[in-house]
């Protein structure tokens, strides 16, 4: 009982989903265009910068690594707080390791035409030795959000 009670506190901090969203049906989607262990995405309302949707557990999406676009590392949050600031699209990839064998890709920005009361922007995290370029990963996801019916369809 001790250990279930906190874990299920930690679990109704999560966000749900974007409203007019179903969250099994966006994780679906977000699992079949870049699901990993080592996969982090978040959403969030533009206007208010709150998160509305998050894919993995807490403890992925707070990892560091590196920044790719500066010296140093970056969380997830921090790409998506910038987003959130300048909606900006920004797709980014290098080596987590020395010998190249792993890497990381970062992708964020507008979810274009979302449905629902607010604009959204994402961000998106993937660490490990077969990562899909940061470019790939936004478009994968720009596919996703189309499945899970937060986009239009484009032509």
């Amino acid at each position: 009982m001790a250990v279930l009670v906190p874990a299920l506190l930690l679990a109704g901090c999560a966000p749900g989903a974007p409203k007019g969203s179903d969250k099994a049906t966006l994780d679906e989607a977000v699992s079949r265009a870049i699901g990993d262990p080592n996969t982090c995405v978040l959403i969030a309302e533009r206007d208010s910068g709150r998160t509305v949707y998050r894919y993995n557990t807490a403890t992925t999406c707070d990892r560091e690594w590196p920044a790719c676009d500066t010296a140093g590392s970056r969380k997830l949050k921090d790409l998506l707080e910038r987003a959130v600031a300048d909606g900006q699209a920004r797709n980014l990839s290098c080596n987590t390791t020395p010998d190249g064998s792993r890497g990381v890709s970062w992708a964020a920005g507008p979810i274009a035409g979302a449905q629902g009361e607010k604009p959204l922007v994402y961000a998106a995290v993937m660490e490990g030795n077969r990562v899909f370029p940061g470019l790939m990963m936004a478009d994968r996801l720009s596919r996703a959000w189309t499945r899970a019916g937060l986009s239009p369809e484009q032509p």
